[in-house]
């Protein structure tokens, strides 16, 4: 089959005339991170905070133009808007924008944002990168579907997307109607910018974008009946963490950590944010927590014993278990083949069932107060 290249998909936007400054919307600069895989396009519609909510139908015109080429499988376009502030030199008479200077800055989030179908959103989020979130986030969701849940997974690390490769999973969304069909595999239902751009691909998004992408991955797609959506938040406390946790009644935070102290002083850092958001952190999870000998069956602790059990008790949250480092869940993520559903009577695979099952107890302790209200945040510039 005939594939649409870039240069066709440019040409088609080419014939979208903003109806404010009555240019074509490539020529004014509003197509931003183009990005094309195997059929799939994705690309943002740009314009000032003021043409926000007014600019809705651009964005379905530009997608629809798009949608409209042959050999094009999916499109996803995000509508993101730009604080104008200063115009710096390079302007015309008109006002348009003929400079590249530095991006705008982000507009604050819109308001909270009800999932249609989903109970309850469990964030996983860690403080640093490198601890083995997104491998917690996978098992912890198939731990949860061990035990009878209808369970979802949206990986929200725009930047690196891993949880496809850890499901095993291949090719691109389908449409279903105008929202996207997750793509499944185990009985998890996952959604992942992964599927549409190549895993040596560089997403080179400004924050906007970022923001704009986790809400059409959360909006725009056919979730349908979910007991519990897991979150594989990126590492760190940034704008795409605060966006979420804004925009999204979350039930509750589940924390990674390994036992070394800086990993653990930025996990206090992930504790502080949802603390201040008013989403109740569940517990804590320490991760690599010791090594077991396969001759001896002694328990090494090369990374520090107990500091995230530690760190748990001084917090007054639960403390959710330790995870061994072992070669098995490492090699059965990277094969695609998670341990707890390759392996789920395995020593390793009984660890994130029992931690499932105490994230399991937490949800249901929400259920009498129903999910918090997604709060207002004061980010400053």
């Amino acid at each position: 089959m005939d594939r649409a290249t870039k240069e066709d998909i440019i040409k088609a936007l080419s014939g979208i005339i903003d109806p404010t400054t009555h240019r074509d919307v490539v020529s004014s600069g509003l197509i931003q991170g183009l990005v094309l895989r195997e059929g799939h396009v994705g690309f943002s519609v740009e314009v000032p905070p003021a043409r926000g909510p007014s600019s809705e139908p651009l964005r379905r015109q530009c997608e629809e133009a798009v949608r409209a080429l042959k050999g094009v499988l999916s499109v996803t376009a995000v509508l993101t808007a730009h604080s104008e502030g200063p115009k710096p030199k390079g302007h015309d008479h008109k006002g348009h924008d003929h400079s590249h200077g530095e991006p705008k800055a982000a507009p604050r989030p819109a308001g909270p944002l009800q999932i249609p179908g989903v109970a309850s959103i469990v964030a996983v989020a860690s403080g640093k990168g490198g601890v083995g979130k997104s491998t917690t986030a996978v098992n912890l969701a198939l731990g949860l579907s061990h035990l009878g849940l209808r369970v979802g997974l949206l990986d929200a690390d725009i930047y690196g997307p891993s949880i496809p490769r850890m499901l095993g999973l291949k090719g691109k969304p389908e449409l279903d109607g105008k929202k996207l069909k997750p793509m499944e595999n185990y009985g998890i239902k996952c959604m992942s910018i992964g599927f549409l751009v190549d895993e040596e691909t560089a997403m080179i998004w400004r924050g906007p974008m970022v923001q704009s992408a986790l809400t059409q991955m959360m909006m725009d797609v056919a979730w349908g009946e979910l007991d519990v959506l897991i979150v594989d938040f990126p590492p760190g406390t940034g704008d795409a963490q605060l966006t979420m946790v804004q925009r999204v009644p979350m039930a509750g935070a589940v924390i990674v950590s390994t036992p070394q102290d800086i990993a653990l002083i930025d996990a206090r850092k992930a504790y502080s944010m949802f603390e201040k958001t008013h989403v109740p952190v569940f517990g804590i999870i320490e991760n690599m927590a010791y090594f077991v000998s396969p001759q001896t069956k002694e328990k090494s602790y090369i990374f520090g014993e107990g500091g995230a059990r530690r760190m748990a008790e001084k917090l007054g949250c639960d403390f959710l278990g330790e995870v061994p480092l072992h070669m098995s869940v490492r090699e059965t993520s990277d094969a695609g083949t998670p341990v707890v559903a390759s392996a789920p009577d395995s020593d390793e695979a009984k660890i994130y069932i029992g931690i499932a099952r105490k994230v399991a107890e937490h949800i249901a302790a929400t259920k009498g107060t129903r999910a918090r209200k997604a709060p207002t945040i004061v980010v400053e510039d």
